[in-house]
């Protein structure tokens, strides 16, 4: 896969499942477009970024695909990831949780040697 183009991992078997949602964390992707009034031709970027207390933490949001990202499908949910975030979430799902001590995405990251007490942040 090329870093100048766009790379569609939605067709390449290989890739099946190296990044996805719940059906829970879609369905509360999917009420945040709407409740934000977000186009559908923004896909939820997942991103890993340096920072907190484990070294890492992760990042949703959404926008635009961009030349040399990762794209998937996952619970009709189009998910974009730039290549460098990638080798950190390979294999990883996202949850939606709530309960007594609030509600978020949860990471289930294969990849992580350690996590923090919030559960936000990750080490490799």
């Amino acid at each position: 896969m090329s870093s100048t183009s766009t790379s569609d991992a939605i067709s390449d078997p290989l890739m099946a499942g190296a990044l996805s949602l719940t059906e829970n964390a879609a369905a509360k992707v999917q009420e945040i477009r709407t409740a934000e009034s977000i186009e559908q031709t923004h896909a939820l970027r997942v991103k890993v970024i340096g920072g907190g207390c484990s070294g890492f933490q992760y990042d949703l949001f959404f926008d635009e695909q961009v030349d040399g990202d990762y794209r998937f499908q996952s619970n009709e949910v189009d998910i974009v990831c730039d290549q460098m975030s990638f080798m950190y979430l390979m294999g990883t799902s996202i949850d939606y949780v709530e309960g007594l001590q609030g509600s978020g995405f949860k990471f289930v990251n294969p990849n992580t040697t350690g996590t923090c007490g919030c559960g936000s942040s990750f080490s490799v």
